[in-house]
């Protein structure tokens, strides 16, 4: 069985690369297709198979492609799949919009529908430039229904949480299987010396509410450290002494900040949210705000504290909470519940999946194409 890996670009190493690697690591003799890529930071696995590119690698690259929204859907059906018996598509771009041959079957990875365009839809407008403004206002209603409609080349919605999946019941109409993404727990490990500060840590982006953590600390004169790029001239602005911006970091370093932490504070809603579990699996609690996937991992009480809204009283209430140590949040025990989402628990629980919707679907496999 021949199979493609559609992924919907290739400029980091984040939580939808970490899936691509597993599925490379699933299927090694799949040939991975995405709108652009970064060849310096692909990861040595996905390295060593067959990558193709749309034409908005020639023309924008990964320096301009977030402004070739509208240019995504051409350059997706651009793509000549007819090839291919099996289709995977990871999806948090338009990556699901590629067009299968008749007799292929498509599965999607749905790490989320697209942001941009759907729910997060106002607080984008809002940042945007006027330029930008208006290309947004122009183009997001036909995006909305291109999403839509190529909701129904793919056979089979995987999504990486309950939230997700029901966002994809509410804007395609379908519905999906839930197996968490992986999570690295290697590069992670507990400290027995804890510092005096708390840890806000990801890309920092409107949607994450980093802002909300900042002003909440700075109002506390508690520290906090904010990891991560993007930090803009308006939120160091509002940051007050105890807030320090340490910007991007490696591995070694960013381990380091979530073994020392007190706790990390999570005051955004995200589609699922690996932090909170690099946190954990650190022995450190979350203090998270009660929505999105952060209710996956986040359990009041047990694996860290959650606040009910998004204002500096809620946080500040729940941090408070934290410090009056009335729970017993062991390092130990969070860690081991951080273990549950690990990589190899991905890697089975997907390639079963997949062969139980194959098995389903009436597609005979042959012995050894799938490693299934």
């Amino acid at each position: 069985m021949k199979v493609a890996l559609v992924h919907y670009w290739l400029v980091g190493t984040r939580g939808g690369e970490k899936v691509l690697d597993a599925l490379c690591e699933i299927y090694p003799q799949a040939d991975v297709y995405t709108l652009v890529a970064d060849h310096k930071k692909l990861s040595p696995i996905v390295r060593g198979h067959k990558i193709t590119t749309s034409f908005l690698q020639k023309i924008g690259g990964v320096k301009h492609y977030k402004r070739m929204l509208p240019l995504m859907p051409m350059a997706l059906e651009s793509f000549d799949l007819s090839e291919y018996d099996l289709i995977i598509s990871s999806e948090a771009g338009p990556a699901k919009g590629i067009i299968p041959g008749p007799n292929a079957r498509h599965i999607c990875y749905c790490h989320s529908p697209m942001r941009y365009i759907w729910d997060l839809y106002p607080q984008y407008y809002k940042s945007a430039g006027l330029i930008s403004r208006a290309v947004m206002a122009i183009f997001s209603p036909w995006l909305r229904a291109w999403d839509v409609t190529t909701s129904a080349r793919v056979d089979h919605f995987i999504a990486n949480s309950e939230y997700v999946a029901q966002r994809i019941k509410r804007y395609y109409r379908r519905d999906a299987v839930v197996i968490n993404p992986p999570v690295d727990l290697e590069r992670f490990s507990i400290s027995e010396h804890v510092d005096d500060y708390y840890l806000c840590a990801g890309q920092i982006t409107p949607y994450k509410r980093v802002d909300l953590a900042v002003k909440t600390f700075t109002a506390m004169s508690k520290p906090l450290v904010v990891l991560g790029g993007g930090a803009t001239d308006a939120l160091k602005k509002i940051a007050g002494p105890t807030v320090k911006f340490v910007g991007q970091c490696d591995d070694e370093t960013m381990a380091m900040y979530f073994q020392r932490c007190k706790a990390l504070v999570y005051p955004g809603v995200e589609d699922f949210g690996i932090i909170p579990l690099e946190a954990l699996a650190s022995g450190r609690p979350v203090v998270a705000y009660a929505k999105g996937g952060a209710l996956e991992t986040v359990i009041d009480g047990v694996t860290g504290l959650l606040f009910q809204e998004q204002t500096v009283e809620a946080v500040t209430e729940a941090i408070l909470r934290l410090e009056q140590q009335k729970y017993n949040f062991e390092p130990r025990a969070l860690r081991e519940f951080a273990t549950s989402f690990d990589r190899p628990r991905f890697i089975v629980q997907l390639k079963r999946e997949i062969e139980r919707f194959l098995n389903a679907s009436g597609v005979q496999l042959r012995d050894g194409a799938t490693h299934l």
